[in-house]
């Protein structure tokens, strides 16, 4: 029994140490909180929740759901499975592609208005990629 609270505890204790390497500061949490209150109707009911992973001086580090390395399509893909996302001429799949950009530019917007904030970023979200399915290649992302 003593063998199973020890490994108990330090299941605890990893699990915690975690979530404080990847818990956002406060000053990360009080701008996704803006996003979520001055976002428009869109950017609320969009599938992917556009947040601030961190602060850095004058530099706010907002998740996205594409890179370069992991094409728009593949998110698309999963949020909108009746788009064709194969044919890039398919005007389902261009409305979507426009609907993320301008969705994704808004936020950023939001963001950069905000006091202290001089620059926004754009981190790759893997967390939500990887569990909605799409594979992060090693190193991607911005």
């Amino acid at each position: 029994m003593k063998k199973f609270a020890w490994i108990a505890a330090v299941i605890v204790a990893l699990v915690a140490l975690d979530w404080f390497i990847r818990a956002p500061d406060s000053r990360a949490r009080d701008l996704t909180r803006v996003i979520a209150e001055q976002g428009s109707a869109e950017l609320k009911a969009y599938p992917y929740s556009f947040h601030v992973l961190k602060v850095e001086g004058d530099v706010a580090f907002v998740g996205t759901p594409r890179s370069p390395d992991v094409p728009a399509a593949r998110m698309i893909a999963v949020i909108h499975p009746q788009v064709n996302t194969k044919d890039a001429n398919d005007p389902a799949f261009v409305a979507a592609q426009k609907e993320l950009a301008a969705i994704q530019g808004e936020a950023q917007q939001i963001v950069a208005k905000q006091p202290g904030i001089k620059s926004v970023r754009w981190k790759l979200d893997r967390d939500w990629l990887t569990s909605h399915g799409i594979d992060v290649p090693d190193g991607a992302g911005p």
